[in-house]
């Protein structure tokens, strides 16, 4: 039998060569990308085993690229390596498609562990967060917020937009009509009464599609 077959997704190079000169002596490491879209991509297309995915990456988070490619191919484990240590995040993300979780602070031997554990069928969560996870399971569940909620291809437009793409461009990236990022754009503004760029900035943020720099 072979060697599990990975795939990393993270935009920092120098993260990517360190994981990946980690991983190598017990796993096969396929493709290294440094976007969301990319990991799409290559993830259908290579059919990794495992995906190790840091949540913030240009063009597309890794929150809204590992949801596509769950639903794509469910056989897939897909660990977070972030260094977002909000419990909320790694609790929705254990809740919806992730197998593991881990911070980038944690050790190397904590990474393998983790993909061990996964490989095996089970879930991993850093030590770190473990407190804080079982503190909010004990919490009365939250309401789900009354109102309108973006699309997945909104989502997409959003990150584009907030990340300095002109929509000429993201819907180059997009593969779509520049008119067609407008009439998004335009209806992300008007649903949730956002009246300039700036605004919509901030409404990226607060949505999670980027990150505050």
């Amino acid at each position: 039998m072979g060697k599990a077959r990975i795939l990393l997704a993270d935009d920092h190079t120098l993260v990517a060569e360190a994981i990946k000169r980690l991983l190598e002596p017990e796993f096969e490491v396929v493709a290294v990308v440094a976007d969301g879209r990319s990991l799409v991509r290559e993830a259908l297309a290579l059919k990794p085993d495992v995906a190790l995915v840091d949540l913030n990456m240009p063009l597309l988070n890794g929150f809204d690229a590992s949801e596509q490619l769950k639903s794509a191919n469910p056989a897939i484990k897909i660990i977070v390596l972030t260094m977002n240590e909000d419990a909320e995040i790694a609790a929705e993300t254990l809740r919806t498609w992730a197998s593991g979780f881990l911070l980038k602070k944690s050790a190397g031997s904590e990474l393998v562990k983790a993909v061990r554990e996964v490989l095996h069928g089970g879930k991993y969560v850093t030590p770190a967060l473990e407190e804080a996870l079982k503190g909010l399971s004990a919490r009365e569940p939250r309401c789900p917020e009354i109102g309108r909620v973006l699309t997945p291809r909104q989502r997409e437009v959003l990150q584009l937009l907030a990340e300095g793409h002109t929509m000429k461009e993201a819907a180059a990236i997009l593969n779509v009509a520049t008119r067609t990022v407008a009439f998004h754009k335009y209806r992300i503004m008007q649903d949730f009464s956002l009246a300039n760029n700036s605004e919509l900035l901030r409404f990226a943020i607060k949505q999670r599609v980027i990150e505050q720099r």
